[in-house]
């Protein structure tokens, strides 16, 4: 499957091919071996144009910042170097050979090498590419042009062995599968499957990464399904793995159980969303696992609030920040009051739709509906138009009087959800023009704050 003419143009023309392509230029008029390498390489294989163009070459890093003294060297431990060229940002790695025996969570040491030992240390086939687009030649000493054809993702050499040098690399499998529509090589397929108990070793702060890549991926449900095939959801997110088989209200969820409304709001994700909001919709009912009971129907009583629970206790196992943290949660444990929005006052509705995280809020509700079947718009579409009705007729308040850090430092409080009541508490005070200058603002939290806010 040889690079189009088309392709290769279109490439050229964007200021990211036109950058790499100069970079690459530079490099081997220097007297470096230098290529594109990795996605992008399959990525135009594949008939689409790169977002961005990763290039490999035999210059060592300080020779790379000789040629390039406004790139960035803080990756250098690794012998990347990150060069700024007009409005992009090229990562010019040095040929390595790495793949050495680890503790499974990193490499423990970087060699650098020649571009044979580079390929040798990639993950998957399909990833071991090179293309030079003076020569258009294409390197892919492990049957990666082929593989590609079939969509076949399949580990470079062992599979079992690539696993254990670096676990994430399971992780990375399920999201190559899911980006190029692929398969499984059988023996990848096994190693997977036999090794899911190696995530444990690896850092939050790496699932995380992958998490959000997984999401904001082509086939974010593909992904979903292949970690619970696989065995690997259970280790990389309990709260998922046990809304299978948890059952719904038939009369309001033709689509199943709740892990298959979870796949289906995956499956509605839109270019607009963005990662919080993908990362609430996956998590949004997870409490429903707890809060199952049998009535006059199958109820989940409370299970937003539930589920907001088991969310925060995921996302600080996956190390986020407590702001993006807080945010997803509160969007979580207020998914389900799209009923109360019709007989609030004017008010509260200030409240609410002047909420830096309203707009956000409204996403989850629609991939709420849009999971399920049958999908109901009426409510949501009434609460819109009302929400820019009232927005056009009310202007917005001014800026928040105190922040968040102000906030802490006042009442002693840690990070966490505390401090956002508080700060939702002063917002209504300041729509309501109650509360006007910042001194009155701490006033306020000095005498009220540290009884009934915290």
């Amino acid at each position: 499957m040889p690079f189009t003419k088309d392709i290769l143009a279109r490439t050229l023309k964007t200021p990211v091919g036109e950058g790499a392509y100069h970079i690459v230029e530079k490099l081997t008029d220097a007297g470096f071996d230098t290529w594109w390498v990795g996605g992008c390489v399959r990525d135009m294989l594949l008939g689409k144009v790169p977002k961005d163009i990763d290039i490999a070459t035999a210059a060592l890093p300080e020779q790379v910042m000789h040629l390039f003294p406004k790139g960035d060297d803080t990756g250098v431990a690794f012998g990347s170097i990150h060069v700024p060229l007009g409005t992009s940002m090229f990562e010019i790695t040095t040929f390595r050979e790495d793949d050495t025996p680890s503790d499974g969570r990193h490499p423990e040491a970087v060699t650098f090498g020649s571009r044979k030992a580079d390929a040798e240390r990639r993950d998957f086939t399909v990833n071991a590419l090179y293309f030079h687009p003076h020569s258009r030649e294409l390197f892919g000493p492990f049957g990666g042009e082929k593989d590609l054809k079939e969509r076949l993702v399949k580990f470079i050499g062992d599979p079992a062995i690539r696993i254990k040098h670096d676990a994430l690399r399971m992780l990375r499998a399920v999201r190559l599968r899911a980006t190029i529509a692929g398969q499984y090589h059988p023996e990848t397929y096994q190693a997977l499957r036999e090794n899911s108990s190696l995530l444990d070793i690896l850092s939050g702060s790496r699932k995380l990464e992958e998490l959000e890549k997984m999401l904001m991926c082509p086939d974010p449900a593909r992904a979903l399904e292949d970690l619970w095939e696989l065995q690997l959801l259970e280790k990389f997110l309990p709260e998922l793995a046990i809304c299978k088989g948890i059952p719904q209200p038939a009369d309001y969820h033709h689509e199943g159980d709740v892990w298959e409304h979870i796949l289906l709001c995956a499956r509605a994700f839109k270019e607009e969303h963005g990662i919080d909001v993908r990362i609430a919709a996956i998590f949004h009912d997870c409490g429903k696992t707890q809060t199952f009971s049998i009535r006059e129907r199958i109820r989940f009583d409370q299970h937003a609030s539930v589920s907001g629970d088991l969310t925060k206790v995921a996302l600080d196992r996956l190390q986020i920040t407590a702001k993006r943290r807080d945010k997803i949660v509160w969007m979580i444990r207020h998914h389900m009051m799209m009923n109360a929005f019709g007989d609030m006052s004017n008010e509260r509705k200030a409240a609410w739709y002047f909420h830096p995280w309203f707009s956000e809020l409204l996403e989850l509700f629609w991939l709420d509906i849009a999971g399920t079947d049958p999908a109901d718009f009426r409510l949501y579409d009434a609460i819109l138009k009302d929400y820019h009705s009232f927005l056009d007729s009310h202007p917005r308040p001014p800026k928040a009087l105190l922040t968040g850090e102000e906030v802490m430092d006042i009442l002693g409080l840690e990070p966490g959800e505390k401090v956002g009541d508080v700060l939702q508490a002063l917002h209504k005070e300041q729509i309501a023009k109650r509360i006007t200058t910042k001194k009155e603002a701490k006033a306020f939290l000095l005498e009220k704050g540290k009884g009934k806010m915290t």
